[in-house]
């Protein structure tokens, strides 16, 4: 399979602001594709560019093969972060006027799977201004992938869902990339880029900074972070070379200053306390996210 996805030394500016650096990235064919990145890292300029909705100041940017092309791309599906259905009209009607403007016309088979799929068929005859949050976020993401996309562009998906309809759509994004749809997925929640995307790309301050399999890019950052509990919930007692985070039940979590003294560590525990439970842990997404953009956030404050 190829690539559906190639940005090229691309670079985008908006006045004297660059919110695009010379940005190469790749997306493999069939893939999940995690976009992650603080609020103005240039994040949202990148997708806008994939979409063609901006073009860049330098640099190439190939989209399924083509580095020309409309904004509108038959072969393309959107979901954007602000969502948008026309809230008069019933919801097959909505459904099939968007599959129509993307030339898909015998959609009737396909807007009933998605429908049945996603337990949405008992209000397709409803207006979309009757429908709840979760169920007009179903609806919108069908409008997405309706007209059968090879690429699927989905910002903040699960935004504000239940953890029912969450599993829903989850499993609605696994479908897809099964039957080999490419989906870019972009998102602030780290636990849920973790569970789902085959590779992960960060973007801060315009440059590229991560990009690979999580355990790509767990093995460049140290295994610092120690999970512990005690017998009879103790508390956690004073220990030099390490920063509690937080309690959480029965459970310290708290990071070394030097990984290479574990072993000193669980010995002065051991000493204070009855140790039932000591992990080390890879640093989670989260935790590498926070090591790459909280200094700059320190910096402005």
């Amino acid at each position: 399979m190829g690539n559906a996805i190639e940005l090229r030394q691309v670079t985008k500016k908006f006045g004297k602001q660059i919110a695009v650096n010379e940005l190469d990235l790749v997306v493999p064919e069939g893939s999940i594709y995690g976009f992650i990145g603080p609020n103005g890292s240039g994040k949202t300029t990148t997708l806008r560019m994939i979409l063609r909705i901006y073009k860049p100041d330098s640099g190439e940017v190939v989209v399924l093969g083509n580095s020309q092309g409309k904004t509108a791309d038959d072969r393309l599906g959107y979901l954007p972060e602000e969502r948008g259905l026309y809230k008069r009209m019933k919801v097959r009607d909505v459904l099939t006027y968007y599959a129509r403007l993307k030339g898909f016309y015998d959609c009737r088979p396909e807007l009933e799977y998605w429908l049945t799929r996603l337990e949405a068929d008992s209000w397709a005859n409803k207006k979309v201004d009757a429908l709840s949050k979760g169920m007009a976020q179903k609806i919108q993401f069908i409008a997405a992938v309706v007209a059968k996309p090879r690429l699927v562009i989905l910002d903040e998906p699960f935004s504000g869902l239940d953890p029912i309809n969450l599993e829903s759509l989850k499993d609605a994004v696994f479908s897809l990339r099964k039957k080999g749809t490419t989906i870019v997925f972009s998102t602030h929640d780290m636990e849920m880029a973790e569970k789902m995307c085959d590779t992960i790309f960060m973007i801060f301050k315009g440059r590229k900074v991560l990009d690979g399999t999580l355990d790509s890019i767990q093995s460049k950052y140290p295994a610092d972070r120690v999970r512990v509990s005690f017998a009879e919930d103790a508390n956690m007692p004073n220990v030099a070379g390490i920063d509690l985070d937080y309690t959480n039940g029965r459970f310290h979590e708290f990071q070394m200053e030097d990984p290479n003294q574990s072993q000193r560590i669980l010995e002065q525990l051991a000493s204070q306390r009855t140790v039932t439970h000591f992990e080390i842990m890879k640093p989670s997404l989260h935790d590498i996210f926070v090591r790459i953009a909280k200094p700059e956030s320190e910096a402005m404050t």
